[in-house]
């Protein structure tokens, strides 16, 4: 199994490509995974009924392209784009852009969101806002694989237009699908190489997601990797998911400042040499301590 970390990128945390260099300093060249709010309503936001900082966050694009740019072997990607709230034309241009100047290290996080607030103000209605992400999706796939493309779904349409630069990785970037409702199966199987599920959100500490990705995998008629995000520095945990098939574990790490970054990552490196069963202190770096165990993803 391979770890990997996430953050929520506010402009007063840590810079990302400061983050970028730590990561991959430290060894965790599997992943970085940024969210994605482009605002929060000012009702809710002066309310505190969500999370404050998702009304302080970096364009993950931009703050991508800061981490690749400081980096050689990390992987960055979203978790997870709204691409219900984003023009399916410019997304394209976007992630093939991010793929191409990272030399192919691009992992495309997807997601519908929860936020209906949010999806209003892009003119988005709530209510179809999954039938509207496959259609993107699918728009963007042919925008990626087609030297000139056209396309006619449900919500997006265009005719023959011509977008480069193409995404390095062929046919494009590995499109993980977020969700963890009773029907994320079906986007997954639909148009996703991975599921993104957030173990956060399962009370049994990883019991209950254990039997969804055993069902996942009895349904897939091809290989869908499962890549877990919010995973605790928790030896057991990470246990449980290794056992069930899970191929990267990706701890969400505070938006805070580098010190507290690096108090977050020795605590997340002490439970997987924990779980790897190494002898070894925390507070030498990953690399060191897992060699073996952290291979790049491909």
């Amino acid at each position: 199994m391979e770890f990997g970390i996430g953050t929520y990128p506010t402009h007063d945390s840590v810079d990302p490509g400061v983050l970028a260099r730590l990561v991959e300093e430290r060894g965790h060249n599997t992943s970085l995974f940024l969210a994605e709010h482009t605002h929060l309503p000012a009702a809710a936001y002066r309310a505190g009924q969500v999370p404050r900082r998702l009304g302080h966050l970096y364009d993950p694009f931009v703050a991508l392209t800061a981490a690749a740019a400081v980096t050689s072997r990390l992987r960055v990607g979203t978790g997870i784009c709204l691409v219900v709230e984003r023009d399916p034309i410019i997304t394209a241009k976007q992630v093939a852009s991010l793929d191409h100047l990272s030399g192919g290290r691009f992992e495309f996080g997807v997601g519908a969101g929860w936020l209906r607030e949010s999806m209003l103000n892009h003119g988005t209605d709530p209510r179809t806002r999954m039938r509207l992400m496959a259609d993107r999706i699918a728009a963007m796939k042919a925008i990626w694989t087609e030297d000139v493309a056209s396309y006619h779904g449900e919500f997006v349409r265009f005719d023959e237009i011509v977008s480069w630069p193409k995404p390095i990785q062929r046919p494009h970037p590995p499109i993980l699908v977020g969700g963890d409702g009773p029907t994320v199966f079906d986007r997954v199987l639909g148009f996703g190489d991975a599921w993104l599920p957030n173990v956060a959100r399962d009370p049994s500490g990883g019991l209950e997601l254990v039997k969804r990705i055993k069902e996942l995998q009895a349904r897939a008629d091809r290989t869908i990797d499962v890549v877990v995000v919010s995973t605790p520095a928790d030896p057991a945990v990470l246990e449980r998911l290794a056992k069930a098939g899970c191929r990267r574990a990706v701890h969400w790490i505070p938006a805070t400042g580098k010190a507290g970054v690096e108090r977050s990552l020795d605590r997340w490196e002490e439970a997987v040499t924990t779980f790897t069963g190494e002898a070894e202190t925390v507070h030498r770096s990953t690399a060191e301590i897992m060699g073996a165990t952290l291979a790049p993803s491909t």
